[in-house]
């Protein structure tokens, strides 16, 4: 009875307070009683997000999470996204939102007990491997359930979507978006492909068609990174892409990307060639 009524009350909660406490790696100093004197993060976040309509490849999925690696210090946010398509069972998920701790110092951190500092200093120090086992474990999860077989990818609806989830926040000043995906959208919207090749796309009017249905995103001034940009499933004809139609996507994306409140800054096609930034 207790839980019901306690499932009752979070679910009255609004939806921005239960982002603001979602954290899936534990704060160290909530885990050693420190809560009050917790130091400010860094305001940087990290939105990771992955398209399971395509799969890739085993060394994009290296790179990949090299690039997430080297770029998580402490005090930033992460958050982990997956998206499909609207079928049975295959919708976007927030999986994964947590934040890495800053370290203790200065005249606070003499002021500590020295048990409870002790612990502290010992978190701290694992915290690291605590979040590359949390979120690596789900971030490879998340790309390895990606499936060719799902007809539709609504590559624009997500980052409308997660904008507005970021618009929730508090606290973040400087904003990455790591995107994993093929970039072709497939949609009841709009698709990429014609007869079952990609299109050579018009982006004049690609960019009028998603300002018409409502598609363009607030990315909250986001930098913005592709990895696998171009990748093709089996069932597409013609596996060479002209350098002539991947400048157009890129162009796309880029100025789609401007109108939503945030910059391209890397397109893979298909493996980035610059680390997060």
């Amino acid at each position: 009875m207790r839980l019901a009524k306690a499932l009752i009350l979070a679910l009255a909660l609004p939806c921005a307070a239960l982002a603001a406490e979602r954290n899936d790696l534990q704060s160290c100093y909530t885990r050693n009683g420190l809560a009050d004197i917790k130091p400010a993060g860094t305001g940087r976040e990290l939105v990771v997000i992955i398209d399971q309509t395509i799969p890739m490849p085993e060394d994009l999925q290296r790179s990949s999470w090299g690039q997430i690696d080297r770029f998580v210090q402490p005090g930033d946010r992460v958050r982990l996204y997956t998206f499909s398509a609207f079928l049975p069972g295959e919708y976007q998920r927030l999986v994964y939102a947590g934040e890495l701790d800053m370290p203790l110092q200065g005249e606070v951190r003499d002021d500590v007990n020295m048990r409870k500092l002790r612990g502290l200093d010992q978190c701290l120090a694992t915290q690291k491997k605590a979040f590359q086992a949390g979120f690596g474990g789900l971030f490879v999860k998340g790309l390895r359930e990606a499936r060719q077989d799902i007809p539709k990818s609504e590559i624009m609806n997500t980052l409308r979507r997660v904008g507005e989830d970021m618009g929730k926040e508090q606290g973040v000043q400087e904003r990455v978006v790591y995107l994993i995906s093929d970039m072709l959208e497939h949609s009841d919207y709009t698709s990429f492909y014609a007869a079952n090749q990609i299109k050579q796309l018009d982006v004049a009017s690609e960019l009028k068609l998603a300002q018409s249905k409502g598609l363009y995103a607030d990315l909250q001034g986001a930098r913005v990174y592709v990895s696998g940009a171009g990748l093709v499933t089996d069932a597409v004809k013609h596996a060479y892409r002209s350098g002539k139609t991947m400048d157009a996507l890129n162009n796309f994306w880029a100025q789609y990307l401007n109108a939503s409140n945030a910059t391209l800054e890397g397109f893979g096609t298909p493996s980035l060639s610059t680390d997060l930034r």
